[in-house]
């Protein structure tokens, strides 16, 4: 923990990543309020802004990550903050709402690029043995910008409106940049871990299907990919839903909803915080861990809800931390191992996998739930998929045993360190 931060160069990225991360959720916010309040948009039109933000990044994950392991990282990040930094402010004229779709499906697009470039930056500026307590921090900064950013929009939008707010979001992206310009270039040893390899030799396909080969010959990563995407989907079938089962109570807050989803950020942030101090964990017996905890979170929150349980403004913020917290057990692990796990050339390419896994599942789930939800009730829903993530964590820890058993047959890749660096 120690040594991580006095990486100077990991904590001006994270600085990057929390100051572009607020931003991201101001606009958020503002959007959604430009659209939906002041243009009076249908729910149609209001749920295609978020479709607009991950379309890209669903699609076009794998092909981002193979473009962030061809070109230089850290041009690609700055490139992409610039662009989304004057996209931003394109927002604060748009005057239809398909010029408001246009902006965010490009943002989506370079922030599809942004993701596996930081990822595989990250690779380079820390070392191995502080892997764990780097990916702990990245998802603590991640909860916090979460918990921080909606209120600190909506205070802003409330008081001076949705322009201003993008022009602060605007601001965040350009400060990313900035930060992410004092940043070392390419690390001397990853050059070597690379073989000196032109990149310019090898075709644009070849490296595509090369990291495809890289993922399917790796079980841990395949696998623990299927449960945390699988997971995920089954997870997204309620999470979009808490606020339709908030109804069902008759003595429920205004509020609830509000609290529950702050302190699932508190959640997260605070398991965040465990892993980042205790590294010498199970990876994967932790994400089972965590898909167990997520179900039971889920299943009971269902059943007080069905019993009408007075007191929901206690239990409903206490299930929603341990949600919040099961699923910092879920991520952090599963991605620590798999920077740990992947070769620094190519971490691009298997972070841009994962993202676009995830991402699906966070635009499929849903939809899925929202049917689900209408035809079988929300409670039912709930418990379908307490059930499923329970069952989910019982198969894994059944099969864990063979799974690890071909983790260590796998070999160990070489940890790029920032030894030296080139321009």
């Amino acid at each position: 923990m120690n040594g991580i931060i006095k990486n100077k160069s990991f904590i001006t990225l994270m600085m990057a990543q929390a100051i572009s991360g607020i931003g991201d959720w101001l606009s958020i916010v503002a959007i959604i309020t430009l659209v939906g309040l002041k243009w009076n948009a249908s729910p149609i039109e209001v749920s295609l802004i978020i479709l607009c933000l991950a379309v890209p990044m669903a699609l076009l994950g794998p092909v981002a990550g193979t473009v962030a392991d061809r070109f230089s990282r850290k041009a690609l990040m700055i490139t992409s903050d610039l662009v989304r930094s004057g996209l931003i402010l394109v927002l604060t004229v748009a005057d239809t709402i398909w010029v408001v779709y246009i902006c965010l499906f490009t943002i989506g697009v370079f922030s599809a690029v942004f993701i596996p470039a930081k990822n595989g930056k990250l690779k380079e500026l820390v070392v191995q043995n502080d892997m764990k307590s780097a990916m702990s921090i990245t998802s603590m900064i991640d909860s916090s910008t979460k918990i921080m950013g909606p209120l600190l929009s909506g205070v802003l939008v409330t008081a001076f409106g949705t322009k201003p707010v993008f022009y602060i979001d605007s601001v965040t992206f350009f400060i990313s940049a900035l930060l992410i310009l004092f940043l070392p270039g390419l690390v001397q040893s990853v050059e070597e871990d690379n073989g000196n390899e032109d990149r310019t030799d090898t075709s644009f396909k070849k490296d595509f299907l090369v990291g495809l080969t890289f993922i399917k010959s790796n079980t841990y990563i395949l696998v623990g990919m299927f449960f945390l995407g699988f997971s995920l989907l089954i997870l997204q079938l309620s999470d979009s839903q808490i606020i339709v089962l908030i109804r069902e109570l008759t003595t429920a807050s205004p509020d609830l909803f509000g609290y529950i989803v702050t302190s699932s950020g508190i959640g997260m942030f605070l398991s965040g915080l465990l892993l980042a101090k205790k590294t010498n964990y199970n990876a994967f017996a932790l994400l089972l861990i965590g898909v167990c905890g997520m179900g039971l979170s889920f299943g009971i929150i269902a059943v007080l809800t069905y019993f009408d349980v007075r007191f929901s403004v206690i239990w409903g913020p206490l299930l929603g931390m341990l949600a919040g917290f099961s699923v910092s057990l879920v991520f952090i692990p599963f991605q620590a191992s798999v920077q740990i796990e992947t070769p620094v050339h190519m971490t691009g390419r298997v972070f841009g996998v994962i993202n676009s896994v995830t991402t699906t599942a966070t635009i499929i789930g849903p939809l899925l739930g929202g049917w689900l939800s209408t035809i079988l009730g929300v409670v039912p829903t709930f418990m379908i998929t307490s059930s499923l993530l329970v069952l989910v964590s019982l198969i894994g820890f059944f099969t864990k045993s063979k799974i690890e058993r071909s983790k260590k047959d796998v070999t160990e890749s070489q940890q790029g360190t920032p030894k030296a660096t080139t321009s």
